[in-house]
């Protein structure tokens, strides 16, 4: 069976990173990401991170970048790399070794829409809730990551970014 590598990109905008720490204390509750949904072969709505194919001349910051716009319609900037999960699978008889490379992307404007075919929803979910929301347990493992990462990145944040 032949094989191809393919490599895409995506990962968390986060919003209110600076509104959520009050006396030296983060309250994860007020820590927003974005996530997507689409529907699988029997229907359920399905919720995991957004992300995309790297195409030639981008680099995975730059399409995480553009993938989170295209199926969030919220502009972000990378700040911090989440990690890779690497899996292979099968299409039209070939086998897919299939690597994506996760970011936390820093909100910067836009309003949620779901105006990419491929997604069903877009939503915030509070930070504190978003292990329990993801459907795919490699991605419930990244997101562990971001919960550990978040409150030291919100006490070190300047700005402020309402949704």
């Amino acid at each position: 069976m032949p094989t191809r590598d393919e490599t895409s990109a995506g990962g968390l905008v986060v919003s209110g990173l600076r509104e959520a720490v009050h006396d030296g204390e983060v309250d994860l509750s007020r820590i927003y990401v974005a996530l997507i949904g689409r529907l699988d072969r029997r229907g359920r709505l399905l919720w995991s991170m957004p992300k995309g194919h790297v195409e030639p001349g981008e680099g995975p910051h730059e399409t995480a970048e553009r993938e989170v716009w295209e199926e969030t319609g919220i502009h972000g900037e990378v700040f911090a790399d989440l990690g890779v999960i690497d899996y292979w699978f099968v299409s039209e008889g070939v086998r897919i070794h299939k690597t994506v490379h996760h970011h936390l992307l820093r909100f910067v404007d836009g309003y949620l829409n779901d105006e990419d075919p491929e997604v069903t929803e877009v939503t915030w979910v509070p930070a504190d809730r978003l292990i329990e929301r993801l459907a795919y347990a490699d991605e419930r493992k990244l997101a562990r990551r971001a919960h550990d990462l978040l409150p030291e990145l919100a006490l070190k944040e300047e700005r402020y970014t309402p949704r």
